[in-house]
């Protein structure tokens, strides 16, 4: 299957038309997704009217824009015109279809990509499996046995199996990076307040970032630019202006051998298991980083993130906990009543601490450039499973897939999740972060970009396979 990239250059030159691409990822979602689940909504008829139109434009001798007859589908809480935005959940199908896109998909739509539907994810967003009750889990298409992660899992299950080059998912606490790394796929959590929201169903306004998967770093960049940009409707959207990207990323040998590259320890080693240190072992070893960083107070990170997200997605949910609380997903409800419950002056604390955390983390950036962590610490576990070992001790399996992320987001850190194959690509992958400091996406998709030159990180199409 052709990458985003290499579609667009495709209908651009002509090579193929735009209802062409359609066609072939249409039949590969109908092939795969009775085993993967990916999909929850399908716009078929739109992607063909979105087709038709980038194909008439280049009949016409029109100049075709960036992403022209890309296939791509979203995480079932961004708005699509038509659609009834489930963010996972079954209490929202009564709700009125969105009278409008979400602004992501609005700028990719302009962008001229195709969009062919809405992905499986976790209820609300508060979870790292997409173990979804409603409509059943999202399966990994490296083994369908196990989790796609989530909350984003659909997003990440349907660019590894092949069914789409281009997704979007959300990240409050490792949503997009926790997929991309079991899924083995590349990630993009902008900087928080980098990317509009508006459009998009909320879970903690306070850590909720939007983002692109794809099999690549240039589609990551691709997609990445087409949806930059100021949105004064948005309160949380701080970017003022559109910095570009993809004609960064190009193999610039010298300018990486410049920059300064650390490996995160502590923390970061004690909660990641043998595959994941292995992962950043190798990716370590092609950048020639340097080891032993230490990131400050990222424990504390993990609890406060935990606290805000309980807090703020109690909050938001308490008047459909108190109507529908029986048809939430069992395997969330019981955590957003607690959130609903904790005391305020819980939160309050997690927030003065935020301020000083990321005083803390920004420091950091000083010396480094960009730094390196796992992105799990584990490859997916079977679905259904509760717990999962970690360096000798049994821990909950369906929180812990987050132990790694929390702390980054709750910085609001720009990171790329790369995936790695540190076993051998007839095993499972694991995803490295690529972090670097607020506002600097530019440096962490060169790093990415440099380990997928070098061979060190891949995408391939998975082979839905059992194991």
């Amino acid at each position: 299957m052709l990458s985003a990239t290499e579609i667009a250059r495709a209908v651009q030159r002509g090579d193929r038309s735009a209802e062409e691409i359609l066609a072939e990822h249409v039949a590969r979602i109908a092939a795969t997704d009775t085993r993967i689940n990916a999909f929850t909504d399908r716009t078929f008829d739109r992607a063909r009217r979105e087709a038709r139109a980038v194909d008439a434009r280049r009949a016409r001798g029109e100049p075709l824009p960036p992403l022209a007859g890309v296939p791509y589908a979203v995480k079932n809480l961004f708005d699509i015109e038509g659609v009834v935005t489930r963010a996972g959940s079954k209490v929202l199908l009564a709700e009125p279809p969105a009278a409008a896109d979400a602004v992501l998909v609005q700028r990719l739509r302009d962008a001229g990509a195709v969009l062919l539907g809405a992905l499986n994810m976790d209820e609300f967003a508060y979870g790292f499996t997409t173990e979804n009750s409603h409509v059943g889990p999202c399966r990994n298409p490296h083994d369908t046995t196990r989790i796609a992660g989530g909350s984003s899992g659909g997003s990440g299950a349907a660019v590894a199996a092949g069914q789409v080059p281009l997704t979007l998912g959300s990240d409050t606490n490792g949503s997009i990076r926790v997929p991309s790394s079991l899924n083995g796929v590349f990630g993009l959590k902008p900087t928080f307040g980098r990317l509009s929201r508006r459009g998009s169903f909320p879970f903690v306004a306070s850590l909720d970032h939007l983002g692109p998967l794809a099999r690549s770093v240039a589609d990551l960049a691709l997609s990445y630019d087409a949806m930059q940009g100021a949105d004064p409707l948005d309160p949380g959207c701080h970017a003022t202006r559109v910095q570009p990207v993809a004609a960064t990323i190009a193999d610039d040998i010298a300018g990486l051998q410049n920059l300064r590259i650390g490996v995160l320890a502590g923390y970061f080693d004690e909660h990641a298991g043998p595959t994941a240190r292995a992962a950043v072992d190798i990716a370590a070893h092609a950048l020639r980083a340097e080891r032993g960083v230490i990131w400050p107070d990222a424990a504390l990170a993990r609890a406060a993130a935990f606290i805000t997200t309980a807090s703020e997605g109690g909050a938001l949910h308490l008047p459909r906990l108190r109507e529908h609380a029986a048809e939430f997903e069992p395997l969330s409800v019981d955590r957003f009543i607690a959130g609903a419950l904790q005391p305020a002056a819980w939160y309050v604390r997690a927030q003065r601490f935020r301020r000083l955390y990321r005083d803390k983390v920004h420091a950091l950036f000083r010396d480094w450039d960009v730094l390196l962590a796992p992105a799990t610490p584990v490859a997916a576990t079977p679905i259904g499973a509760e717990e999962f070992e970690l360096n000798g001790t049994r821990v909950p399996a369906r929180p812990s897939m987050g132990l790694l992320t929390q702390p980054i987001s709750y910085a609001g850190c720009p990171v790329v999740a790369v995936p790695l194959w540190p076993e051998g690509q007839a095993a499972l992958p694991l995803g490295v972060q690529v972090i670097a400091a607020p506002w600097r996406e530019d440096l962490a998709l060169r790093v990415a970009r440099r380990l997928e030159a070098a061979g060190v990180a891949s995408a391939p199409v998975a082979s839905l396979s059992q194991r």
